[in-house]
């Protein structure tokens, strides 16, 4: 396993973080919710620990535990005070290493998970962009839900997990990440101690991954709401891309801050929607760019026309100089403030080993984005803004032919 580590010690919080690299774009389609649903039975008992137990450990220790699953990683960390590391390392450890997987808490934990994908089915945001990402990836193993299908969550058993596991557990595809305050050589002598025993899987059954196609086109889900609920969506660039700089203040410029031209454009200056915002989605070999808004069945092709006209007015025009500075400065802004925490550190450290394979300084992104310039990211707006590529995802009282004219 690698081991990742920033001493902060104007902290009095540690996080320990263990990244498995490996979510649901590694599953088999019968396999589809394996990774999530093993996040969630690591927490259900071990052999000398009850669930209830690791529970009141937790509390005990005035500590948060807690575990994620993407579609690319599965992560599992404590945060605890300084003083407390060596019991939320021991405590992680034995979840890690000797989690049971009772076939009764199997059972139990499937309708744990059943409701859990029937939250997102009462949630519209989260459902249209669940279907805007099956829409722009199709059938390829990132488009489907982390989540999985309810077939194949009621159809597991326990040896189909540990068999998963078996395949993709290798300590080669692990990264513990360790951020606050602490003592290095404790830190690295607690780490051998309980991480430092276990072998390298020979011959991993894990099929390589490969880069999906990203497609356009419109789908339209009746669902009976008050709004219509909108995803427009284009190729983006992945998570290590040289441009990917570019890539965030065209993004910023687009909707990812309130100054943004959609933002002002749809809400401020019409009315016409409460949410509306754009955000990035980057993974190791593609990346894609998505516009979310909700609004009144009768003001769905204005607002789809103004999201198009402003993505035209950039890959035409560009950007000016003036939206460029306050792109960077909310850019450096929200990443300065998004590191203030051990959490936030453990987990920036996780994924530049995971993505660069080298840590990246916080002075260093600065000077990336102080980098950047309107040409960057108008040449990015004229690459990736290509309407005739365009998809268009609608959750409510809508049919499919109102959106036909845009793709």
């Amino acid at each position: 396993m690698r081991v990742v580590t920033e001493r902060i010690p104007t902290l009095k919080s540690v996080t320990v973080g263990i990244w498995v690299n490996t979510g649901s774009r590694d599953e088999q389609p019968a396999q589809a919710g394996y990774s999530h649903f093993i996040e969630h039975m690591f927490f259900k008992g071990t052999r000398s620990r009850s669930a209830s137990e690791i529970s009141r450990e937790i509390d005990g220790l005035g500590g948060e535990m807690n575990a994620f699953t993407t579609r690319e990683t599965t992560t599992f960390y404590v945060k605890v005070l300084d003083q407390q590391l060596q019991q939320a390392l021991e405590l992680l450890a034995d979840l890690f290493h000797h989690s049971r997987f009772d076939s009764k808490e199997v059972e139990k934990e499937k309708q744990v998970v059943l409701e859990e994908i029937r939250m997102v089915q009462d949630d519209p945001e989260d459902l249209v962009q669940e279907l805007h990402t099956g829409q722009v990836l199709g059938r390829h193993p990132l488009g489907r839900s982390i989540l999985g299908r309810e077939d194949t969550i009621q159809s597991l058993k326990r040896p189909d997990l540990l068999g998963y596991i078996d395949a993709h557990y290798d300590p080669s595809q692990i990264v513990i990440a360790i951020a606050g305050s602490f003592e290095q050589a404790t830190v690295e002598r607690l780490v051998q101690r309980y991480f430092g025993k276990r072998k390298p899987i020979h011959g991993s059954l894990r099929a390589p991954r490969r880069p999906p196609d990203v497609r356009g086109g419109v789908l339209a889900k009746k669902k009976h709401l008050e709004q219509v609920h909108l995803c427009l969506g284009l190729k983006g660039v992945a998570a290590g891309h040289r441009d990917r700089y570019a890539v965030y203040a065209l993004n910023s410029v687009l909707g990812g801050s309130m100054s943004s031209r959609l933002f002002q454009e749809v809400r401020e200056k019409r009315g016409l929607a409460y949410s509306i915002y754009s955000f990035l989605s980057g993974y190791s070999d593609v990346g894609t760019i998505t516009v979310y808004a909700a609004t009144r069945p009768r003001e769905v092709e204005r607002v789809v026309d103004l999201v198009c006209r402003e993505i035209t007015r950039i890959y035409k025009n560009g950007i000016d100089r003036k939206e460029l500075e306050r792109a960077k400065n909310q850019m450096k802004g929200s990443l300065m403030l998004s590191l203030e925490s051990s959490h936030s550190r453990m987990s920036k450290l996780a994924k530049d080993e995971l993505i660069y394979g080298r840590r990246t300084s916080l002075e260093e992104m600065l000077a990336h984005i102080d980098r950047v310039t309107s040409e960057q990211v108008s040449t990015a707006g004229r690459q990736l803004f290509v309407l005739d590529h365009l998809a268009i995802t609608a959750l409510g009282p809508l049919s499919a032919r109102a959106l036909q004219g845009y793709t």
